[in-house]
């Protein structure tokens, strides 16, 4: 079984596609959640990703803030000012499906949040310490998580309370012996310097991971963030990745 886990697509459209191109076959498809936000695309976005098969896709913090206003004070001016554009440009039944998508999904084997099994929607997992403390909110092997938009690892020790923080790249396969929180970075904006969408395939029969990077034409997601006059810097940083 192969699952293809994505994460924080923002509204970008091309990556969204070149991703799902460069995808063989896959069982299922795992969302992380952040369809919407910074990108201009969020209408394709959205109506792509309920299309897929075998879909589990989850709430994430931009997504709540276009639904509901939650906690919009949070976000930076240009951030502020995509929701805004974003929840006057969404369809009806697109801002419905982000409305009803769940905060944290958990099976017999694996958890997934768009934050943190702490805090589902918000807390992000960037530093060992965090991740330690999060290792107590979840009971599976495994967490998926998304929201810094960075493709990282934090595997716990076996035989201590260790945690090893490791930034995974392409062609690393991790093999899941212990209990582990992988991030499958962004597709739509990354921000490890290297502007490729990214995404992880989980094989839960195998007990691997494995990233994935893949080039798009980031070009004309600026072109279209620039005709939907959406803040300069939101189409700088495409092009590095930041």
């Amino acid at each position: 079984m192969r699952i293809l886990v994505i994460s924080d697509i923002h509204g970008n459209f091309p990556a969204l596609e070149a991703v799902l191109s460069s995808v063989v076959t896959v069982d299922a498809v795992w969302c992380l959640g952040d369809l919407v936000g910074y990108g201009p695309h969020p209408n394709e976005c959205i109506e792509r990703i309920a299309s897929l098969p075998n879909l589990t896709c989850l709430l994430g913090n931009h997504d709540a803030a276009v639904t509901d206003s939650r906690n919009i004070e949070k976000f930076n001016d240009e951030a502020g000012h995509a929701i805004y554009w974003t929840r006057r440009n969404l369809s009806d039944a697109n801002l419905d499906y982000l409305s009803k998508l769940p905060e944290m999904v958990a099976t017999d084997w694996v958890t997934l949040a768009h934050g943190s099994p702490r805090n589902p929607t918000w807390e992000y997992i960037i530093d060992p310490m965090t991740a330690m403390i999060n290792f107590a909110f979840f009971d599976t092997q495994i967490a998926l998580v998304g929201h810094s938009h960075l493709p990282v690892a934090f595997i716990a020790d076996k035989e201590s309370d260790n945690i090893t923080r490791t930034l995974t790249k392409p062609g690393d396969v991790l093999h899941l012996e212990t209990r582990v929180i992988l991030n499958p970075g962004s597709v739509g904006q990354p921000r490890d310097h290297d502007p490729r969408a990214s995404y992880g395939i989980l094989d839960p029969e195998e007990q691997t991971w494995e990233l994935f990077r893949v080039e798009y034409d980031f070009k004309k997601t600026q072109a279209d963030l620039k005709k939907a006059g959406l803040p300069a810097k939101l189409a700088s940083r495409l092009a590095e990745g930041w």
